[in-house]
């Protein structure tokens, strides 16, 4: 299977987006937006900024696991990962978004 953006709406009736590897892992988790409009320009932000390293925010979160949140080129928070165990394991999902994110497809899922 190809990488993909998995865009969705939430319960509340709003819009997000997950880009998963070729494996079908999530490996990167939106924002969540008003407008459909919106999560489609979120899409566009990441395939823009995910291969430039500055834009990466790496992070440890208050349970000690790493995590990073990728930024736009306003500094805004375009989305983040899940929580690894290790910096090392941080770091090969920045690789993985960063191989991942300018090509990725996109599967809309959004009713409607």
């Amino acid at each position: 299977m190809a990488a993909h953006y998995t865009l969705k709406s939430t319960k509340n009736g709003q819009f997000m987006f997950n880009l998963h590897a070729g494996n079908n892992q999530v490996i990167l988790t939106s924002e969540t937006y008003k407008e459909k409009k919106s999560a489609l320009g979120g899409i566009e932000s990441v395939r823009k900024n995910s291969a430039l390293d500055d834009r990466y925010n790496r992070k440890v979160a208050a349970n000690g696991q790493h995590y990073f949140v990728l930024l736009a080129g306003n500094k805004e928070p375009i989305g983040k990962s899940e929580q690894y165990k290790s910096k090392s394991s941080m770091e090969k999902g920045i690789r993985s978004v960063k191989k991942n994110g300018p090509g990725a497809a996109v599967k809309d899922t959004c009713e409607g």
